[in-house]
Order: structure tokens, then C-alpha cells, then sequence
């Protein structure tokens, strides 16, 4: 059976968000197309990042059977990297066509959470990273997927609630993805930590 390369991984993740896009540019309204197109790239984004994010905590809680999740975790990272660009493109064209400026807090929020998405994409080949301090290395690899979880966890926070069932429904689930993935992380490193402190007794 063939097995899937990270490239065709990558490859793969950014076709279904251009199809995605061109699904709503096909079915929303005019004024709404843009709007929704963001909203639904962005939700594909996550389900990808979220994968990468939590796929080892899963397996570490879980057992082998998410084993393979855990291992695809590399390709679930860089296929959000590449699924992203396309919705980056979007926010490029959100800000060409806003009448007001977007807020610049809000830039530079969302704008530091690109910048280690696609840093954490480039230190992901092994050539590279492998010339870092390890220690750096883990650094800024947690520091980066726990900003942009956070990220993506204050932004589903902030729209959900704001409408009716329709509109809960629309980002419930995606919150409360965001909720569990740092608690199975969380909840993973402390089973690891008592593993370790077993083995040391």
C-alpha cells in the first residue's frame, strides 16, 4: 500500500483549502463571501494544527492506538503550514479591501503566531534544526505551538456566544477542541513525569 509523503501531505491540505474557497465563493452571498471564506479556512486550518498539537498527548494518554496519529504529527504540522497560506492570503486581501484599518494589536497578534508557523515549518527539516542547541530547539518549538494554540483558543473564545444556535454551533466544537488540546498536553507531561519518577525510584 502506498504510504503518503510529507509533500503530498502538504499538498493535499492546501487543494481542500482553495477548494474550500471556492465553494464559498460559489455559494455565500456577495457580502458575505469573504467573511465566511476566512472563517472556514481558518477552521480547516486548526483541525490540522490541532491534530499536530494534541496527537502525541493523545497517544501518550491513550495508548497505541492514536500511536499513528503521534507519528504523522510532522506531517499534520507542515500541511497546516501550507493549508495556512492560503487563508494568510485571505487576511492579505481583508486588509486590502477594508475601508477602516485593521486594528494593529490585532495584527501583531495574529502576525507573531504566523511568523512561528512557518519558522517552526523551516526548523521542522532536520538539517537545520539539528545545528541548534536541543534545549533551544524544544524552546522554541513549545513556546511556538503553545502561542499559536492560544491564539486560535482566544479567537474561537471571542465569536462564540455572539449569535444564535446557528452561529454556536458554527464554533462550539472548534472551542472545545481548543480547550482540550492544552489539557491533553498538560495531562500527557504529568503522566510522563511520573513515569519517569517511577523509573528513577
Amino acid at each position: 500500500m502506498h504510504r503518503r509523503t510529507t509533500t503530498e501531505w502538504m499538498a493535499a491540505s492546501i487543494v481542500v483549502a482553495l477548494v474550500i474557497v471556492l465553494i464559498v465563493r460559489v455559494g455565500a452571498t456577495p457580502g458575505e463571501k469573504l467573511g465566511v471564506a476566512l472563517r472556514a479556512t481558518a477552521r480547516w486550518s486548526f483541525l490540522l494544527f490541532w491534530l499536530a498539537y494534541a496527537g502525541g498527548a493523545l497517544a501518550t494518554l491513550f495508548g497505541p492506538k492514536f500511536q499513528a496519529l503521534a507519528h504523522r504529527g510532522r506531517d499534520f504540522g507542515l500541511s497546516f503550514a501550507s493549508a495556512h497560506l492560503v487563508h494568510l492570503g485571505l487576511v492579505a486581501r481583508l486588509y486590502y479591501v477594508s475601508p477602516s484599518p485593521l486594528p494593529q494589536s490585532s495584527l501583531i497578534y495574529f502576525g507573531i503566531a504566523a511568523i512561528f508557523t512557518y519558522v517552526l515549518a523551516i526548523l521542522s527539516v532536520k538539517r537545520l534544526s539539528a545545528r541548534l542547541n536541543p534545549t533551544v530547539w524544544r524552546t522554541v518549538r513549545t513556546l511556538g505551538v503553545e502561542y499559536i494554540a492560544l491564539v486560535f483558543l482566544t479567537d474561537f473564545a471571542k465569536n462564540s456566544f455572539q449569535g444564535g444556535v446557528w452561529e454556536d454551533a458554527y464554533y462550539l466544537p472548534f472551542l472545545a477542541l481548543a480547550i482540550a488540546g492544552p489539557l491533553l498536553r498538560l495531562a500527557a507531561l504529568v503522566k510522563r513525569l511520573s513515569q519517569v519518577r517511577r523509573l528513577a525510584v
